[in-house]
């Protein structure tokens, strides 16, 4: 791992527990210098943009390896819930490592990073339409509301994680479920 990866991954883990680290924060935890820190990124908003990117990489990644497109064109009830299911269970594994993203306001505030936003979870909205249409999903609300409803568990399940309520073996099971009997069609 070079240098500049070394300090993401850093500052990831230090943003996961305290997202206002400030700049010197970030330095600290990745045992370099405010200076070092400077030279890889001028600003802090530079540094959350770049993890931002990162942390939309892996979203687009974990729709590509579950077989999003490929299970919503098969139309097929059983490969689209399989596919939600692993869908869910990737974002969870991004979860650990990019939680502080799902509520930061510099990745919401960001144009590109919010056009980027906007990409995926249309193309994540596609996935739960597909289940509506099989069947899977209840189809009394909107696609767009059900891909809203898997971003607040996510949050719940971070917020959960963080105050020590849901311990991290449990969080995949607790959010599945929760998301496929709570959405399941009536």
């Amino acid at each position: 791992m070079n240098s500049r990866d070394a300090i993401l991954a850093a500052a990831v883990r230090r943003l996961n527990t305290d997202p206002r680290a400030s700049m010197a924060d970030l330095a600290a935890a990745a045992g370099v210098g405010r200076a070092t820190l400077h030279r890889y990124f001028s600003t802090r908003d530079e540094l959350l943009h770049e993890l931002g990117t990162r942390s939309m990489d892996r979203w687009e990644q974990s729709m590509l390896a579950a077989g999003l497109d490929e299970a919503v064109g098969s139309g097929d009830a059983a490969r689209i819930e399989a596919c939600i299911r692993d869908v869910l269970s990737r974002y969870l594994a991004d979860y650990d490592e990019f939680g502080f993203a799902l509520t930061d306001p510099y990745l919401r505030s960001a144009p590109d990073l919010v056009a980027r936003t906007e990409i995926l979870a249309d193309r994540e909205t596609v996935l739960l339409a597909a289940g509506q249409r099989a069947g899977l999903l209840r189809s009394d609300v909107p696609a767009t509301w059900l891909s809203s409803a898997v971003y607040g568990l996510l949050v719940a399940g971070r917020d959960a994680i963080d105050l020590g309520k849901v311990a991290r073996r449990d969080l995949d099971h607790y959010l599945i479920t929760t998301f496929l009997e709570g959405a399941r069609a009536r």
